[in-house]
């Protein structure tokens, strides 16, 4: 498989090329994902509509929690699958094998504000992600990282003020225990699939990967609603009546 010379130089060989599904990532307006972000508790009324649409796309913030608290984030997808090892790590160790991670070369994928998902299986006992592997995230300009596995060196990930949801955080590394799959095929994470492209929007309350297909209509919806919201909010501050109240927002819809 010939590399795209975009990627030639940002690639470090962490994976075989034949194991990168796709070079292309069909990208949501960078316009669209600003004004949705202009909207605050994004993730409940998200995975409200995409009830509405019967689509799984919504991740409990008790199961995959935020790192630091108060980040809101949301851009496209770019994914990495791990599998476990083979081989225990003594024996990787002693073997003098080569470490099998490649969120490195996933990085190297993106584009500034892209969100990368970690498929490792819900391994929160086993970090797919440190504070080096932070810094290089930081580097491409990510919005955050989802990762369905552990991380560790938390201090650095705070540190450097980077937005990363994960299964648990652990001091156990990923190398020797996880082996790269695939970067940008589908994978899945906390139950949801997720494949390259979709919008992934991450806050305190959680996680939700809207699909491809979806992204204009969910995000329209989104954007309407949450206006919707902000009216009733101020009309209950204001002290209005019951009437005006049914007027905005039907009580049932609340």
């Amino acid at each position: 498989m010939k590399i795209p010379e975009k990627y030639r130089k940002r690639l470090m060989g962490l994976i075989p090329v034949e194991r990168i599904v796709t070079w292309q990532v069909r990208r949501p307006p960078r316009e669209l994902i600003q004004e949705l972000l202009g909207y605050e508790g994004l993730t409940p009324t998200l995975s409200d509509i995409l009830d509405s649409l019967g689509v799984a796309g919504a991740i409990p913030g008790s199961v995959l929690k935020p790192v630091l608290q108060g980040k809101k984030i949301a851009g496209p997808a770019v994914t990495l699958k791990y599998v476990p090892e083979r081989m225990t790590p003594a024996q990787s160790f002693h073997g003098k094998a080569k470490a099998k991670l490649a969120d490195r070369d996933a990085y190297a994928m993106t584009e500034p504000g892209d969100v990368v998902v970690i498929d490792g299986g819900g391994r929160g006992d086993i970090s797919a992600m440190g504070g080096l592997s932070t810094l290089m995230a930081r580097k491409y300009g990510l919005a955050g990282n989802i990762v369905d596995a552990g991380v560790r060196d938390i201090q650095d990930i705070r540190g450097l003020d980077y937005p990363v949801w994960s299964r648990g955080i652990t001091p156990i590394t990923g190398k020797f225990r996880f082996e790269a799959l695939e970067i940008n095929g589908p994978v899945v994470c906390a139950g949801v699939s997720v494949h390259p492209g979709d919008l992934v929007v991450a806050d305190d309350t959680g996680v939700v990967i809207i699909p491809q297909g979806f992204i204009k209509d969910v995000t329209r919806l989104a954007i309407e609603a949450s206006k919707k919201e902000e009216r009733l909010i101020q009309v209950i501050e204001e002290g209005s009546s019951v009437e005006e109240m049914k007027k905005v927002l039907a009580p049932e819809k609340w």
